[in-house]
């Protein structure tokens, strides 16, 4: 007499009930967790070459000026003029009191324009400053 194994009946599939809550909690995480670029850069800038850098990692205390090859000042989304840079400033620090200022300064800007700004810093009393640059290869 021969025997022979029974089969379950049930099918072996993988159950995709709960597949759209997943892809759901996915989504939702990713766009919690991703942060837009906010600022269109309108200068045009190369950044110097450094034998050691250090990556700051909270960007959300971090504001940038950019200086261009052609020595214009970008403050955030908008080209300014020397002078406005330290009511900006001003009211930015009195909101957020920890604001780093990154300075993003093209490599053969006049180093007069870098000291204008850094006492435009001063009397808004911004004195963390940063200095970007790029790790030399």
């Amino acid at each position: 007499m021969k025997f022979e194994k029974k089969r379950a009946s049930t099918k072996q599939e993988i159950p995709t009930a709960s597949l759209p809550d997943i892809v759901f909690m996915l989504l939702l995480f990713f766009m919690v967790s991703t942060t837009l670029r906010e600022v269109d850069v309108l200068v045009q800038y190369t950044l110097p070459e450094a034998d050691a850098i250090e990556k700051i990692e909270n960007k959300r205390l971090i504001s940038y000026i950019w200086v261009g090859k052609d020595e214009k000042i970008q403050l955030n989304d908008n080209l300014v003029t020397l002078e406005e840079i330290q009511p900006i400033m001003y009211e930015k620090r009195v909101d957020l009191p920890n604001v780093i200022v990154s300075l993003r300064v093209d490599k053969n800007s006049d180093m007069g324009v870098v000291t204008d700004i850094q006492q435009e810093l001063r009397k808004a009393d911004a004195r963390r400053v940063n200095y970007s640059a790029r790790l030399k290869q």
